[in-house]
């Protein structure tokens, strides 16, 4: 990773952001990621195979300068200044040209930092051992699990896996009923396998600082708990009240009425096709009928065989093999030649149904035993609409989590695709039909059309009015405005996710995972620590409270710890993952950690051992020296030098009172000293 800056620091956070970076490709990916580059103050540059690019106002307000031409061109990277920048971000919709652009990018600058558009796995880790310092990616591994996330509408707001240890986010709305939880203090709710990333309202999204709650404050019915946890738990299987022994309900009446509507649904579909034929023959009979009758009653001459023989050639299109002849062989009236060629046309007619009822169920029996599908599932499934690269990473996803998931596409996917589940092709209003629509419980549009996209979640609204529905789209007002008329539907741009996370990668960060956190975009980020790095030395109190990031995981060697103490010191050759906004990780990379606000007064102790123990964990909890710690235990009533984030001071004041130490956190914000209570008991 690269050195985080101290806060001290102002020249190094000023020489890191002299560095340029250099984007190619301003199409929907480019644009956002030069966005999010500039939310970090840096310096970005532009590079577009055409002009028109760089004139767009929503990119060319943001650039610092443009270059017209082609980004896989030695004299274009030259020109766009390769040489002083930090980091390439090769993100064109072609793939071969983001690749040998690469290579020339390493030739120019050996130690710039290659970000590459590509869903070509193997290739992309051979890119790695062969270049170095390079990040291959595709968008979709990226945003694909927002929008099942999302589509789940179950309170969880990520799960992914950090070092074999499986993770969740998730989000709860205190009941009135939750008895085991209100009342008790947000730190009462942390333990090893769970920690509480921020207590809002409904109305309150979490903040850009993760872990900005007062531990000591009190839930109370209504409160928002936003948290992370450990486990095999996974989407679907409940939030955090559900583990304080709350009932799932069972089936109701509404639902046994809808699974029986929907069979009768699936059994009209069923016999849908072949009306047409059944109406067409009955018509066909009729007049059969009505020719033999009409040829024995003016011929009387004539036997009932060959009548019958009459009817059935002319029923079957022989009207020739009748009438061909220059005279016919018996009398005929102008009525009954005119009721002839009536049978003929009706006949063709009846035959043309007949031969595409036939095609189609032959072509229908060839799909079906050429992709062997399973049928859609009766109810309580998630349907995903656009069965391209992220709709078929979604639909994995949704699968691993164990989600009864169908697909829909306009057109046929290869037969090798997730061939165990059941995708249905055509027209999308006949497909949503078959995919069973009316008893899905939630619906996914991630077609190319973002206008096809708002057209197909309108047309699921209508024929599902309970079920969930989420919907690709590039403009965020839009999404916003469909959100306030349109219940339970929610519009994602998988670029806006997808940029957060490579502009992370852009400054050297191992991104794991991206998710959508309330209103904006969180990463799951890991940070090796390196001699020299200033974050060497802090615990992760100070790294946690200070920049507002989560950890997760610690690892020094073989020893790895979920929800780590505040404690650890970070020492060379440590590995931290956080949850971070990406806010937070430019506080990091710029260096910009809050200040501390809060002092411990240390008012009285009860003997000698006492002070002694309370020095140990003083110096444990704020990361001061143990001499300070002894030294202010020594000279009661006193006040430790060191300031301490909030959440520090609190922790602090429970392990005191557990040696009948009395103390007082006391706020000296902004130059004003406000105390609190002693905490004596």
């Amino acid at each position: 990773m690269p050195t985080a800056p101290n806060e001290n620091s102002e020249h190094h956070a000023e020489e890191i952001l002299a560095e340029d970076f250099l984007v190619c490709g301003l199409g929907r990916l480019g644009r956002e990621c030069v966005a999010v580059l500039k939310a970090f103050g840096v310096h970005v540059i532009g590079v577009d195979i055409s002009a028109a690019a760089g004139q767009d106002p929503s990119v060319s307000n943001l650039l610092d300068a443009f270059h017209a031409g082609d980004c896989s061109h030695a004299d274009i990277l030259k020109k766009a200044g390769i040489e002083n920048c930090r980091s390439v971000l090769l993100v064109t919709s072609d793939e071969r040209n983001n690749i040998a652009a690469a290579f020339i990018a390493r030739s120019l600058n050996p130690r710039v930092r290659l970000i590459i558009r590509s869903a070509q796995e193997n290739l992309n880790a051979l890119l790695r051992q062969q270049l170095g310092n390079l990040v291959a990616f595709e968008p979709s591994q990226f945003s694909a699990s927002a929008f099942a996330l999302v589509s789940l509408s179950d309170q969880t707001q990520a799960f992914f896996e950090v070092e074999e240890t499986k993770v969740r986010v998730g989000r709860s709305v205190v009941e009135d009923d939750e008895v085991r939880i209100i009342g008790r203090r947000v730190y009462e709710l942390n333990n090893a396998d769970r920690r509480i990333l921020g207590v809002t309202t409904e109305s309150e999204p979490v903040g850009d600082f993760l872990l900005a709650v007062n531990p000591d404050k009190e839930i109370a019915a209504g409160d928002v708990l936003t948290f992370f946890e450990s486990g095999g738990r996974r989407p679907g299987d409940g939030a955090l009240h559900a583990t304080q022994g709350k009932r799932e309900p069972g089936p109701t009446l509404a639902t046994h009425f809808s699974s029986f509507r929907n069979g009768l649904n699936r059994l009209r579909r069923s016999i849908e096709a072949p009306r047409v034929a059944m109406i067409s023959f009955a018509i066909m009979l009729v007049l059969s009928v009505a020719t033999f009758l009409f040829y024995r009653w003016e011929n009387p001459d004539i036997s009932a065989l060959d009548a019958v023989n009459i009817a059935i050639v002319l029923a079957i299109g022989g009207f020739d093999n009748v009438f061909g002849a220059l005279k016919v062989p018996f009398p005929i009236s102008d009525r009954l030649y005119a009721f002839s060629v009536l049978i003929h046309v009706c006949s063709t007619v009846f035959l043309g149904v007949v031969f595409a009822t036939l095609t189609e169920r032959l072509l229908s029996a060839r799909l079906q035993i050429t992709r062997r599908r399973p049928a859609a599932p009766a109810s309580g499934h998630t349907i995903v609409i656009g069965m391209g690269a992220i709709g078929q990473r979604i639909a994995e996803i949704l699968r691993e989590w164990g989600q009864p998931t169908v697909g829909v596409s306009q057109e046929p996917v290869a037969e090798d695709v997730l061939t165990d589940m059941s995708i249905h092709f055509g027209p999308l209003p006949e497909a949503l039909a078959r995919a069973n629509v009316e008893t899905a419980k939630s619906v996914i549009a991630v077609l190319d059309d973002q206008v096809a996209n708002l057209e197909v979640s309108l047309l699921a609204r209508s024929l599902n009015t309970e079920c969930t529905i989420v919907f690709r789209t590039a403009d965020q007002e839009l999404a916003r405005n469909v959100a306030s008329l349109v219940s339970c539907s929610t519009g994602l741009s998988d670029y806006a996710i997808a940029a957060e996370a490579i502009a992370g990668a852009a400054f050297g960060e191992y991104i794991i995972s991206a998710f959508h956190l309330d209103d904006r975009s969180a990463l799951v980020t890991e940070y090796d620590i390196h001699q020299g790095d200033t974050l060497i030395g802090r615990t992760l109190a100070e790294i946690a409270y200070g920049y507002g990031v989560a950890p997760i995981i610690h690892r020094r060697g073989d020893d790895k710890r979920f929800n780590p103490s505040d404690d650890i010191v970070l020492e060379s050759g440590d590995a931290l993952v956080v949850i971070a906004t990406v806010d937070g990780l430019r506080r990091i990379e710029i260096g910009a950690r809050a200040t501390p606000e809060w002092r411990l007064a240390i008012l009285s102790s009860p003997s000698e051992d006492a002070r002694f123990e309370a020095a140990n964990a003083i110096s444990r909890i704020s990361g001061c020296d143990l001499a300070q710690a002894r030294s202010a235990m020594q000279r009661l009533p006193s006040r430790l030098e060191k300031p301490l984030y909030q959440q520090q001071g609190s922790r602090m004041t429970r392990e005191l009172r557990k040696l009948l130490v009395m103390t007082r956190l006391e706020f000296e914000g902004d130059g004003r000293k406000q105390s609190g209570e002693p905490d004596s008991k």
